[in-house]
């Protein structure tokens, strides 16, 4: 009997290079020193367990993890840090942009980050197919909400780019939790100052959103012409895949027609094959760029899917075609950020978009880990000097 069928049992012939025998073999080599600490904190914070409880693993009070319907949610139930000065010492932050005032139609994506963090303790940090247990392979915090201005949007812009500004320069991998598109303007004018180089664009939409304006405000409809008006993410680095329906504003088409970015449709990616697709879309945004940003809304998604969005378009992206998106996404580019927009839990269904939205977030850090590409060290192309722009002040 080989090593391998003493450590994981009798493999069929047709499975030795299977992704579930990698994944066996991968889960073995993962340490526990990040749970046993896990469980000394629960213990010391919440009380030794009743006599009676056989597990001296479980403590009184519920911290950490376990139960999972149980404790004050966090994403992932990671560590909730209040003082964001302290956030430079982790590896990733997740932080909420409850922001629905540039919705055009149904509102209630301010609830998104409450409703991505409620069932997200629905998952451990530990993810099969990949071998990757984030618990045990890096550091990840939940930085709570921005505190935005619901009745002014552009003071509501200049609070996200500082928060985004602040956790970014940290050289901490930043992930935000819309709220609606709009926050994708702010979000890049915050990156984009600590960037020493140009940043490509990658965003999984069913609508363009490169309008100037709507309603004589900047809109949900309108992120990606303001965020390529900023000097180092040029339009000729944006790629909007998926792109299609009855929701496509002729204004935002004829801007990304002028400015010269990239659209694909649902029916190009299906002509061409989901990984073609992505071969032309990575590449496009990479080029000439020292780091990418992802930008995933929900409803890219079909709308039999995802009901808890403002703007549901049916003939979107499967869900997993969604999740290997982004999993190449994040493993073939220099990614250096990302936001998840568009969850609106007041029309969503057992929480099933919100669900998707945290498999996103977490597919996305688990191929990071799984590339190599977290923790990382500090990027040649971060510059950490406080940006000058007014709402940085």
């Amino acid at each position: 009997m080989s090593e391998d069928q003493r450590r994981f049992g009798a493999l069929h012939k047709d499975l030795q290079d299977s992704q579930a025998a990698a994944a066996l073999r991968k889960e073995a080599e993962l340490g526990e020193v990040g749970w046993h600490r896990e469980v000394e904190r629960n213990l010391a914070l919440g009380l030794s367990a009743a006599p009676s409880i056989g597990d001296r693993t479980i403590s009184t009070f519920a911290r950490g993890e376990l139960p999972h319907f149980a404790g004050i949610n966090t994403f992932l139930k990671a560590p909730y840090v209040e003082d964001v000065h302290q956030v430079g010492r982790y590896d990733a932050a997740v932080f909420g942009i409850p922001l629905d005032t540039g919705t055009t139609y149904r509102a209630g994506t301010r609830f998104g980050p409450q409703g991505i963090r409620k069932i997200s303790a629905l998952y451990s940090p530990y993810y099969f197919e990949l071998g990757v247990d984030l618990r045990e392979q890096m550091t990840l915090c939940d930085l709570g909400d921005v505190f935005v201005i619901p009745a002014n949007i552009e003071k509501a812009f200049d609070q996200i780019s500082r928060a985004v500004s602040h956790v970014f320069a940290s050289g901490t991998f930043p992930i935000m939790l819309g709220g609606d598109h709009s926050i994708g303007y702010p979000c890049v004018r915050g990156i984009a100052p600590h960037v020493s180089g140009n940043i490509g664009i990658i965003h999984v939409d069913r609508h363009v959103d490169t309008q100037e304006k709507d309603m004589d405000e900047r809109m949900h409809t309108t992120p990606w012409f303001h965020a390529t008006n900023i000097s180092n993410a040029p339009p000729k680095n944006l790629v909007q895949f998926g792109i299609g329906g009855w929701q496509v504003p002729r204004a935002g088409v004829a801007v990304s027609r002028e400015r010269g970015t990239t659209i694909m449709t649902i029916s190009d990616i299906m002509s061409m094959g989901l990984d073609k697709a992505l071969d032309v879309a990575l590449e496009v945004a990479s080029a000439g760029t020292e780091a990418v940003y992802l930008s995933f809304d929900i409803d890219s998604v079909d709308a039999g899917f995802v009901p808890g969005t403002g703007w549901p378009e049916p003939g979107g992206f499967l869900p997993r075609e969604a999740l290997h998106i982004v999993q190449r996404v994040a493993r073939e580019t220099n990614l250096c950020a990302m936001e998840i927009v568009e969850v609106a839990p007041p029309y969503d269904v057992s929480d099933m978009t919100a669900l998707l939205a945290t498999r996103v977030a977490v597919d996305v850090l688990a191929t990071l880990v799984d590339a190599g590409k977290l923790p990382r060290g500090r990027p040649a192309w971060l510059n950490s000097a406080p940006a000058r722009e007014p709402w940085a002040l």
